[in-house]
């Protein structure tokens, strides 16, 4: 039996695959977001890094949708219609693989996102297949770090099975440790030859 490509079961994976969000009847007539609201919380996405705090994205997303007033639209439908936007990477692939029809109210978004967070944060696998895992982890570098893994697979990582994303992955992590004790290595020889230099000056 052939083995399908990542791209090819991620794709699978997403046919047929029903929105999260569920957004509320509004009484408005013709409505929808223009694309420069959209670029807005674009500009700066939660990515789902360490580094990053859902408080902070939630606080400042809610600060740009609180300036927008639609008649008959109430301002927590605009956040739903407008919150995944927001999302790039492993975030991003969170949201996509939310079941669908799961999030009724933005209070039920903004809980689901933290525990999100939460969740990665104590730990970055649980409950993952190893198919979201290379996903999540592909999508949360950034563009150089892509390149590099797309260079050790000899073209795109995306078109390898997951299997073989793996074995790519943690090859080229053990070249990078490698590279690091090296380094290290390097550097602690060049300071003990500093030092008994220093030490050779000190006694002369």
């Amino acid at each position: 039996m052939v083995e399908r490509t990542m791209e090819e079961l991620l794709r699978a994976h997403t046919e047929g695959y029903g929105e999260a969000i569920v957004l509320p009847k509004i009484n408005a007539g013709h409505f929808e977001i223009k694309m420069n609201l959209l670029q807005l919380v674009q500009a700066n996405p939660f990515y789902g890094r360490e580094s990053e705090n859902p408080h902070a994205h939630i606080n400042s997303f809610k600060r740009i949708t609180a300036t927008l007033r639609f008649r008959n639209v109430p301002n927590d439908v605009i956040k739903l219609m407008m919150f995944p936007y927001s999302l790039e990477g492993a975030a991003k692939t969170w949201y996509e693989k939310e079941p669908p029809n799961s999030i009724l109210t933005w209070e039920d978004l903004v809980t689901k996102f933290e525990r999100f967070k939460e969740l990665l944060r104590a730990c970055p696998h649980h409950g993952f297949t190893e198919l979201t895992q290379v996903d999540t982890f592909y999508n949360g570098l950034n563009e150089n770090e892509q390149e590099s893994l797309n260079a050790a697979a000899g073209g795109n990582l995306l078109s390898k099975t997951t299997r073989e994303a793996l074995n790519i992955i943690k090859n080229k992590s053990k070249v990078c440790y490698s590279r690091n004790r090296s380094n290290a290595s390097r550097m602690n020889a060049t300071s003990s030859k500093t030092d008994k230099r220093i030490d050779k000056l000190a006694d002369g």
